[in-house]
């Protein structure tokens, strides 16, 4: 059965987990969706960022703007193609900045054009963006993966084009009669698996052309639902008539201000996404992301620290030396538990390669790091 842009395939209760360091306090927090972006309207998916950055062909852009955002242009003394550099940064998205716009500042800072991001933010939206650099960009789609933590404002009573504030109103209804309680379980109806379509502001292409230029025409097509999950939907009374606080855990991909639009049409009207802050990325958190403006090559993380949330093991010196060259080993001598993937660890710590599941009985390196001794 579908209910706006989303349609229940189990309607699991969230899991009641407390998320640390989250705060509900979303004032001046500016807007997105779980894994959207676009350098003007449109909005694309986590893996867009990925494939786009990492490849470092695009042209720096000074971002929005430029030394009037009150962002360092360049760095000083920062050498080009420092090739040598690999690592991550957990950065805290400035509103107004697109993830390229930053990873374009990112490349300038850091004095290397190896730079991407691990899923997408809304240019209004602020938060947490996971950024590989050097090699390390190899690891990005084990990120992409990771769960994704929201809080944000939904104003029942008003649809707009968008389905969040940056859009036309397109239809209002009185919904002041509503009550928290009432909105609290239309939002948990709205977890566990769930069918969402893409909102028309999306990057999704169809017919070979990205959503949101079409919606630029004045064009609406068919899309095609996709699979999400959402853990947990929680409302909280902001004392404001029709004003909620939204906290958020949902899979990659998961279109935010879908869920927002599909709340009010389960209570009978309408609603809108009027801010969002992304405030976690799997185990990266707002608390330990750093300011774009504040970005250099000492704060670059070690390799390690990007799939930090996977399982790990420490390689013997004989399955590092295989795992180096590129070679699948016997699971058992690993000792490795559950279905993958695995950071397997040099004995010094650092990250040799990423391991996938070869068969039942093997391990192959998905993604090796470490050059071969």
């Amino acid at each position: 059965m579908r209910y706006g842009g989303s349609s229940a395939v189990a309607s699991e209760a969230a899991p009641d987990r407390d998320i640390a360091g989250v705060q509900c306090d979303t004032a001046g927090v500016a807007k997105d969706d779980a894994g959207q972006e676009g350098d003007t309207a449109g909005q694309e998916g986590d893996t867009a960022g990925v494939a786009k950055d990492t490849a470092g062909v695009q042209g720096d852009t000074a971002g929005p703007g430029g030394d009037a955002a009150g962002l360092a242009k360049d760095t000083a003394g920062a050498p080009r193609d420092r090739d040598s550099l690999a690592g991550c940064l957990i950065v805290d998205k400035p509103a107004g900045w697109t993830s390229h716009d930053v990873v374009a500042r990112i490349r300038r800072l850091l004095g290397t054009r190896r730079v991407g991001h691990a899923g997408t933010l809304d240019p209004d939206a602020t938060g947490v963006l996971v950024i590989g650099i050097g090699r390390a960009t190899r690891l990005l789609r084990f990120a992409t993966l990771l769960r994704k933590t929201y809080v944000g404002e939904v104003v029942l009573g008003v649809a707009t084009s968008t389905l969040d504030a940056s859009g036309e109103v397109t239809a209002r209804a009185d919904m002041e009669h509503v009550t928290a309680e009432e909105v609290r379980m239309a939002a948990l109806s709205l977890t566990g698996r769930l069918e969402q379509v893409p909102p028309m502001v999306s990057a999704v292409k169809v017919g070979g052309r990205r959503l949101y230029e079409l919606a630029r025409e004045g064009i609406e097509v068919d899309r095609q639902a996709r699979p999400v999950e959402v853990f947990r939907f929680d409302v909280f009374d902001t004392g404001v008539p029709s004003v909620y606080q939204i906290l958020v855990e949902c899979s990659s991909g998961t279109y935010v201000r879908v869920l927002a639009a599909d709340l009010g049409e389960r209570l009978g009207g309408f609603a809108h996404l009027r801010t969002l802050r992304r405030v976690a990325v799997g185990s990266f958190r707002d608390s330990e992301a750093v300011a774009l403006d504040r970005v250099s090559p000492a704060g670059v993380l070690a390799c390690a620290e990007l799939v930090r949330d996977m399982p790990s093991v420490e390689l013997a010196a004989e399955d590092l030396d295989a795992i180096a060259h590129g070679r699948s080993v016997e699971r058992a001598a690993l000792k490795v538990a559950g279905d993958g993937p695995w950071a397997l660890l040099g004995p010094d710590g650092d990250l040799v390669a990423v391991g996938e599941p070869r068969g039942t009985d093997k391990v192959r390196p998905a993604v090796v790091l470490a050059p071969a001794g």
